[in-house]
């Protein structure tokens, strides 16, 4: 077998690693007084069995297993459970009470690791040939349903794991930009980069497990979108297998040659071949890196704070701020009261705040970036301190900053954490112009109070700004409570009308997480049925067999 390394097939990371509150005196009231549950008399639940899995046999033939295996090696084709079962969906909270409930529809049938880009190209041949099913895998991070495989699927089904495809091939200095393998997890390429000096600057939540074709595919954001731009913007050149050849997009800075392809794979989910390359924009790593914390009276201020600076000549690499509810989450969050968390949850920063008349329930965190030389990063904080200052808001320092680095990655960890104990936690996330970003944040916010109401459950809903663009920004929604008899029952009425409400309020549909087949019910909603069409137009000529992660996107 190949050491290609996988998160855990019931959550989350891997092994041994999870999301630990014991030293975190102000998490478990917070979560008591938020859904109701108390963590100290809650049970967890222990890691499920997966012997009590059933899983399907293979339905893979000895013929086609051969007709793999000669092109990659027989190390790199398996029937595995394990793997298959791995291959099989996402890390949506849906996935995982599912998975976690030996409710497997169906799997893959073979998992196959193709060792290079011309092994790619022969498998998607052989694929089509055979009329089976290609699902491309990178890290398995998503969350909108785009990795599993439709339940009345007949065909032979292959998850084709790009793990092996990990490398960065080449770096142009002149340009700025670098060849790198789709398979490439975050870290890798980061790591790979920076030994050169230089980096992507694209830190989305999954980073540590998730890979740059995934990235691509799912049109992803990262966390200093501000300064590197979305994957959109940095992906410049692709190459994609398809049947009839190896489809090149070359890196050229602009052209005028028709409808984009290169925008038609970006965000294709799979369904228009298999990505293997992509040509990325590269930069410099920064002399000087800083992420402030700021706090300002409202929300209210606090947004038009973030519109202002999007409007100045300012360019931080992040601007973010939290609502009051997800301050609180944040403070809650704190290790035991050391530094930062002392500052605040002690006697200082609440004096400050009595001072100034601000009510204590709702107040708003802001980390806000600078990088560059020093000279540019001291003039960015400067005209970013004067807007701050104008819309009543206070900085207070670099600590909360080394704070915000240190635990970016760790949020999905919290999902497995509250399902191990009978509690429901998931996230939604929509861009809005700036005109319409507060009427949304309070529509999605009483939809899903609403929601809690309907299904006689207290639930939890928290948000923060982030991916500011001249016209607006990205709203990111997290929401909880605890289970009853019907999970996913209960989980769809408040997700859909989440959902719902970034439609009736001027929002996407989505922002970075795909649609996958989650989100497909508002697509009409969001681009409008002939653009439905046109995109299944698109599909359908491009993929008439439907060999392509049939189903993502479009349904059909």
């Amino acid at each position: 077998m190949t050491d290609v390394k996988h998160m855990k097939w019931w959550g989350w990371g891997l092994e041994g690693v999870g999301f630990h509150w014991e030293d975190k005196p102000g998490f478990a009231p917070f979560v008591l007084k938020a859904v109701g549950l108390d963590l100290h008399t809650a049970t967890a639940a222990g890691q499920p069995s997966f012997a009590g899995l059933t899983i399907a046999k293979s339905r893979a033939t000895a013929a086609f297993t051969k007709k793999l295996t000669d092109i990659v090696g027989e190390a790199n084709v398996t029937t595995d459970d394990m793997e298959r079962v791995v291959h099989t969906y996402g890390k949506s909270l849906r996935d995982l009470v599912r998975i976690r409930g030996n409710d497997i529809k169906r799997t893959p049938d073979l998992v196959v690791y193709p060792n290079d880009e011309d092994d790619v190209q022969r498998i998607v041949e052989a694929a089509v040939a055979e009329n089976a099913v290609l699902i491309p895998f990178g890290g398995g991070s998503n969350i909108a349903g785009s990795l599993e495989p439709l339940a009345g699927e007949k065909r032979v089904v292959i998850s084709l794991d790009l793990g092996l495809l990990n490398q960065v091939l080449d770096i142009d200095a002149d340009s700025g930009l670098a060849r790198i393998q789709a398979g490439a997890l975050g870290p890798d390429l980061e790591e790979q980069l920076g030994r050169k000096g230089w980096t992507l600057g694209h830190f989305p939540d999954s980073f540590t497990h998730s890979t740059l074709g995934g990235w691509v595919a799912t049109r992803s954001s990262g966390m200093q979108s501000d300064k590197y731009g979305d994957i959109a913007d940095i992906a410049k050149g692709l190459r994609v297998a398809r049947p009839d050849g190896m489809l090149v997009i070359r890196a050229i800075p602009s052209s005028s040659t028709g409808p984009s392809v290169r925008e038609m794979i970006l965000g294709s989910e799979g369904r228009l071949g298999v990505i293997t390359e992509v040509t990325v924009q590269v930069h410099r790593i920064p002399a000087k890196r800083d992420i402030y914390a700021y706090f300002f009276p409202t929300w209210a201020a606090g947004l038009r704070a973030m519109q202002a600076i999007a409007e100045s000549d300012a360019t931080p690499s992040i601007t973010r701020i939290s609502d009051a509810n997800e301050t609180g989450f944040s403070l809650a969050t704190s290790k035991e009261s050391k530094g930062f968390s002392k500052f605040v949850t002690g006697t200082v920063l609440p004096t400050i705040f009595k001072l100034k008349r601000w009510n204590l329930d709702e107040i708003c965190l802001s980390f806000i970036g600078y990088e560059g030389g020093d000279a540019h990063a001291k003039r960015q904080k400067k005209l970013v301190d004067a807007i701050v200052k104008k819309h009543g808001g206070m900085g207070v320092g670099t600590s909360p900053g080394i704070l915000y680095d240190q635990k970016k990655f760790d949020t999905p960890y919290l999902r497995d954490f509250l399902l191990d104990r009978g509690a429901a936690g998931d996230v939604s996330e929509s861009a809005a112009p700036w005109s319409k970003l507060a009427g949304l944040h309070d529509g999605v916010f009483a939809a899903a109070q609403a929601a809690y109401k309907k299904i006689g459950i207290d639930g939890w809903i928290m948000s923060h700004m982030s991916h500011s663009y001249h016209s607006g920004a990205c709203l990111y929604f997290t929401f909880a409570f605890v289970m009853g008899k019907d999970p996913l029952g209960e989980y769809d009425i408040v997700k859909s009308a989440i959902q719902q409400a970034f439609q009736d309020n001027g929002g996407s549909l989505s922002h970075h997480h795909g649609v996958g087949l989650e989100h497909q019910p508002w697509m009409d909603q969001d681009i409008s049925a002939p653009g439905v069409a046109v995109m299944q137009g698109l599909l359908d000529s491009a993929d008439p067999k439907r060999n392509f992660n049939p189903g993502k996107i479009t349904g059909n």
